[in-house]
């Protein structure tokens, strides 16, 4: 009888405990519910407009390419406040940020242990991506961050890249993703540019983009490639981007794919001493140039504001942005997106693998038509009838999507075939008209890849054949 109390006491703990359990699983954030990414593309062009961010090591000094050994001492912002960040972004109608977590020269302003070159070692020793993501979605606004492949400080650049490399991306990228709550869309830099030259080979493209997805199904990987690859396809990206000040520039009469286009209000990027005197962009022709026709061409207009060396947003961007809120109230009607083929994120086998065609027009020999270059193409002599073109590898390969972009629509009705076993087989026939082709089919596996070209409207012209084997 003695043992009774002492068993009642331990029930009504352990019921206590499970009822403590329960209203602390309660409490937590449920996950998102996974969307199928036509969805989560379609969500990202209805947000329409917001705010990126450009607050990072260069923001003190005046250059936007930072010294990859600038000290992080430098880093002191004295009156942060991205509470008011955020209420500039919805002063103007805007519906998210998107900060640069870490820039070019790889300074990290979030509490990163993947490296000491990061904001806990400056004098701030405040994690500015946790202030800003909690201040945004207090706000009402969705979150996006900004991340640089390209990483001067850690010598991530071309030439230099290693495993450990590979691995400080994913273990950065899993912080970011596990730390601050829903990311709506990565915005990644730095990466298959022509000025950062790291290709999507030495950092695998495929790989970061299913580590993203595992962690965030939701999340949006978004690279800014715009100025390589054509316009009427996604490769490697969710949304199309473009950066109207590399003279990237959207069509806004043929765009068919969730896109993005961003603009500084300042002249630059970061901050710099004269921004506080000198105008910034006008608000009506922001909105009536960029923001209402792009939002009818899907594309979701992205507008920087630069905060100061103290951390705030300057008067004359406040301003600006409260004026674009009174003449631009995002009520327009919601834009549907058409139908598109998914992002391609795969190795393209056929870059710059050994080539054969038919006669070629000039110089433009069957060299061009897979080095990874859509300015060139293979070109076909004209006075041929029944053009084709091969790529040849090295040894039998899987595959499962062809692509076939021309440097202008002209192949009108073509067949694809592999070469197995000594001989050549079908895979399928198109008649597709436009100028980017995407085939996919199951998988089969070759030694060769050749397109037949039946019919065409005029000589064709291949920029780049491509030859990949996707996931499932």
């Amino acid at each position: 009888m003695r043992f009774l109390p002492q068993l009642h006491h331990q029930s009504l703990l352990t019921a206590c405990l499970l009822s403590l359990a329960t209203l602390i699983a309660a409490a937590q954030p449920k996950p998102a519910k996974t969307a199928s990414l036509t969805q989560n593309q379609q969500d990202f062009v209805d947000l329409r407009f917001g705010m990126f961010i450009h607050f990072n090591i260069p923001t003190f000094m005046e250059e936007d390419w930072a010294d990859p050994d600038a000290s992080p001492s430098l880093f002191n912002p004295t009156n942060l406040n991205c509470d008011q960040w955020a209420k500039a972004a919805r002063s103007a109608n805007m519906s998210y940020g998107a900060l640069t977590t870490k820039h070019h020269s790889g300074f990290c302003i979030w509490n990163t242990k993947t490296t000491d070159y990061n904001v806990m070692n400056s004098p701030l020793k405040r994690d500015v991506v946790k202030e800003y993501a909690d201040a945004f979605r207090a706000n009402g606004l969705k979150v996006m961050l900004y991340y640089s492949i390209l990483d001067t400080h850690h010598k991530l650049r071309p030439g230099f890249i290693t495993k450990q490399h590979i691995a400080m991306v994913k273990n950065q990228l899993t912080e970011l993703l596990t730390n601050y709550g829903e990311v709506s869309a990565l915005i990644i830099d730095g990466w298959d540019a022509p000025w950062s030259r790291i290709s999507y080979d030495d950092i695998p493209f495929e790989e970061i983009y299913r580590h993203i997805k595992s962690i965030q199904p939701n999340c949006l990987v978004m690279d800014l490639n715009a100025a390589k690859y054509p316009a009427e396809a996604l490769f490697y990206t969710d949304i199309k981007s473009y950066e109207q000040g590399a003279g990237q520039h959207i069509s806004k009469e043929t765009n068919r794919l969730p896109a993005l286009s961003c603009l500084p209000i300042n002249k630059t990027w970061f901050w710099k001493t004269s921004s506080p005197t000198e105008p910034v962009k006008d608000p009506v022709v922001l909105v009536n140039d960029n923001l209402i026709p792009f939002n009818k061409a899907y594309c979701n207009f992205i507008l920087n504001v630069a905060p100061n060396r103290d951390g705030l947003i300057d008067d004359n961007a406040l301003t600006a942005l409260a004026k674009i809120g009174q003449i631009w109230s995002g009520n327009e009607v919601r834009a549907i997106l058409p139908v598109f083929d998914a992002p391609i994120i795969s190795t393209n086998l056929a870059k710059h693998q050994p080539s054969n065609a038919s006669w070629s027009n000039d110089m433009w020999l069957m060299d061009f038509g897979n080095d990874d270059n859509f300015k060139t193409a293979w070109q076909s002599n004209p006075t041929v009838t029944k053009p084709w073109y091969e790529v040849v590898f090295d040894q039998e390969k899987p595959f499962n999507l062809i692509t076939i972009l021309e440097k202008q629509p002209g192949i009108t009705k073509y067949r694809l075939e592999y070469f197995t076993s000594g001989s050549w087989k079908p895979i399928l026939s198109g008649t597709d008209s436009g100028r980017a082709k995407i085939n996919r089919f199951n998988t089969v596996k070759g030694s060769k890849v050749r397109i037949l070209i039946d019919e065409f409207t005029s000589p064709p012209a291949i920029a780049e054949l491509g030859v990949y084997n996707e996931k499932e």
